[in-house]
């Protein structure tokens, strides 16, 4: 089974910063891309960010110059660097990743819980 967790997320203050960590762990074989989703109450949840297993990485236009995503393959970790942050960046950040199990001779998306990020005016 594989599984991915998300961490870091918390209340901040606008114009602060985050730092959103993903593990993936489990029976995995290999990891192609990662990525980030947010999705706040009502609304649709879209990409954030993406990152190949290579390291090119795209953004939705509203984060761009503010966010970063990077990722380590030794530890299949993906990293969303969040600044300058806004009270419309509020949601729930969902950590995505392509993953072919060790079971399985083809590749699937799993998805974290999610974690909370709460910015305040």
């Amino acid at each position: 089974q594989v599984q991915l967790v998300e961490s870091g997320g918390g209340l901040v203050q606008a114009g602060g910063s985050l730092r959103l960590s993903c593990a993936a762990s489990g029976s995995i074989f290999s990891i192609n891309a990662m990525g980030w989703y947010r999705q706040a109450p009502g609304k649709e949840r879209e990409l954030v960010a993406q990152i190949t297993r290579g390291g090119s990485a795209n953004y939705a236009d509203s984060v761009k110059g503010r966010f970063t995503i990077s990722r380590d393959n030794v530890k299949n970790t993906v990293y969303l660097q969040i600044n300058s942050l806004k009270p419309e960046d509020t949601a729930v950040y969902f950590c995505t990743a392509t993953v072919r199990p060790m079971v399985l001779i083809r590749f699937l998306d799993y998805w974290g819980q999610g974690t909370q990020v709460t910015v305040s005016s």
